[in-house]
């Protein structure tokens, strides 16, 4: 494993206290927790917006800089990247919706669970598409991406020569760690609340991850 950076030691235990704060009020304190703590809008939530937005700036940072240098498939891989946490802090505060007092159309009222303008809160024919997509797909997504790809890309040159073809950054073991820590610390917290708590924690690994992955030759121009 590679030492950790200042910048990852910072993260960590920026979300080491967030963590224990949140387990500390969920256990003595539960409606500051839910009310406070983790309410909508809150330093938590918009803290993930923040960091979300942050990776999608990164990314797009690095394809200008680099865009002379590589060829088209790193280019959409990248640009494909950037879009996707674009997308995920654009959800996260509902498109500036409360922030800008803008009402939702009648469509986002009637089959939104929170009558916002997002998609992750949508229901569909009973099915919430959060549960669906934004919960059950994206935990298959992230044990490929965090645990499985990491082995396949160090044991294999084609999956090496795929990932970095498409710009894909791959995880160092301390960021997989962390996403499995995060995970069990969860279980010390009881109130639905808690996924606001591990939105965050995903949203600052996630950044960690594209400042300093372990193929970190990708943001080479020469590479």
């Amino acid at each position: 494993m590679k030492t950790l950076t200042y910048i990852d030691k910072a993260a960590y235990l920026l979300l080491i206290v967030l963590f224990g704060f949140g387990i500390y009020f969920a256990n003595t304190n539960l409606p500051y927790f839910d009310e406070v703590y983790t309410v909508e809008d809150g330093f938590i939530e918009n803290g993930s917006a923040i960091f979300l937005l942050s990776s999608s700036l990164l990314l797009l940072y690095r394809l200008f800089k680099l865009f002379k240098h590589k060829d088209l498939l790193w280019k959409i891989g990248i640009l494909a990247m950037s879009l996707v946490f674009f997308f995920g802090a654009g959800e996260e505060i509902s498109w500036g919706q409360r922030i800008f007092n803008v009402e939702s159309s009648q469509y986002f009222i009637e089959n939104n669970a929170q009558g916002e303008t997002n998609l992750h809160n949508l229901v569909v024919e009973d099915t919430k598409i959060n549960k669906l997509i934004f919960s059950q797909l994206l935990t298959v997504v992230l044990v490929i991406y965090l645990i499985i790809a990491p082995f396949l890309y160090r044991k294999f040159d084609w999956v090496k020569k795929l990932a970095n073809k498409f710009a894909v950054p791959i995880v160092q073991w301390h960021h997989t760690i962390s996403f499995l820590t995060g995970t069990v610390l969860l279980l010390f917290i009881s109130s639905n609340r808690k996924w606001e708590i591990y939105e965050l924690a995903f949203s600052v690994i996630f950044l960690l991850i594209f400042i300093n992955p372990f193929n970190k030759e990708i943001y080479a121009a020469n590479s």
